[in-house]
């Protein structure tokens, strides 16, 4: 059975062509559905009882439940666990931004079949693709919940790899956008990949207005390979190369993203290498400091971590630092394994 919070109005009306719904009352339905996030029709305009109930009886409006909320006591973050029907759990975090606004950080799936080395999802394993409602729904909960700022951002960064379930984070990313959905900017949708080379390739060919990042975490293809096991498949250059396109038909510079680990990739040698793959190309790379409850990977020092950002700018290349909130409730990068407190 379908869940309506999944289908933008186009798919409600191609679902049920027997009913009665018109491009204009299919945007009414689900502007009812999710902009309003409300869990029925009543007061739909123009839509009859019988077709509200009739819609009701063939679609899903159940909610994911909230098994934890959990605040940061060092930033204004906050980590939710959901337990969707079948009993698999998953997270989301709410982010705080200026102005004052809400982004929020969506898993895609449960756990994560990459298995890169310095991330707790990865160490979970793959379960199953999450589905289009279910993203949605980490959203509205969201919002629903902190009503004093509006929901802006959206990034597809949580549990699982975004584009292994490319699908249903595209229809979610569209339900999320639409005006009768959540209203979020296409350019404020992030979706960040390990690099699914094919699904990069399909990305650009269908020119979605969403924001493509890369985490690359190491230009140097053999150790990006025992890093991230995905670069066994996908070779840096051909990555490079594909995010380079991307980029020429998106508009803007290459996003890449670094996660970065004492004594592993802070040398001026992957600088260097990441300089020599997009010469002539712009790019923005995001430096976000490695959080890993092992042990195994360790933060840079500030020392060490200012000569890898001397490093990128002697190469030309700009830098953001991004901060990774919540680390003391393991809502970090890197941290999301759906456990409780």
């Amino acid at each position: 059975m379908a869940h309506l919070r999944g289908l933008r109005p186009q798919d409600l009306r191609a679902l049920w062509p027997d009913l009665p719904l018109d491009d204009r009352m299919a945007r009414r339905i689900q502007a009812r559905l999710i902009w309003r996030d409300a869990d029925d029709l009543e007061g739909v305009p123009g839509l009859s009882r019988a077709a509200a109930r009739e819609l009701l009886r063939r679609g899903r409006t159940t909610r994911l439940a909230v098994v934890e909320r959990q605040s940061s006591q060092v930033d204004p973050f906050v980590k939710y666990l959901f337990r969707a029907g079948d009993g698999q759990v998953f997270e989301a975090v709410r982010i705080p931004l200026e102005r004052p606004r809400w982004s929020v950080c969506v898993s895609s799936q449960v756990g994560c079949a990459l298995g890169c080395v310095f991330c707790e999802t990865g160490r979970l394993g793959f379960t199953r693709n999450l589905q289009a409602w279910e993203m949605v729904e980490q959203v509205l909960t969201i919002r629903r919940e902190g009503p004093e700022r509006p929901v802006t951002g959206v990034v597809f960064q949580g549990q699982g790899e975004p584009l292994q379930n490319y699908d249903n984070v595209i229809r979610a990313a569209e339900v999320l956008r639409d005006p009768c959905g959540a209203r979020v900017r296409g350019d404020r949708i992030t979706i960040s990949t390990a690099g699914v080379l094919p699904m990069i390739e399909r990305y650009t060919d269908e020119g979605h207005p969403y924001r493509l990042i890369l985490s690359l975490t190491s230009a140097i293809p053999e150790k990006r390979a025992r890093l991230m096991p995905i670069g066994q498949a996908f070779a840096v250059p051909d990555l490079m190369d594909a995010m380079r396109r991307h980029a020429a038909r998106h508009g803007g510079p290459v996003h890449v993203a670094w996660v970065l680990m004492a004594g592993v990739n802070t040398g001026p040698e992957e600088a260097h290498a990441l300089a020599r793959l997009l010469a002539g190309t712009a790019v923005r790379v995001s430096v976000i400091d490695v959080n890993d409850l092992t042990g195994r990977f360790r933060r840079a020092s500030d020392e060490e971590r200012g000569t890898f950002l001397s490093a990128l700018a002697a190469e030309g290349l700009p830098f953001v630092r991004r901060y990774s909130g919540g680390p003391d409730i393991h809502a970090a990068c890197g941290m999301l394994a759906a456990r409780r407190a």
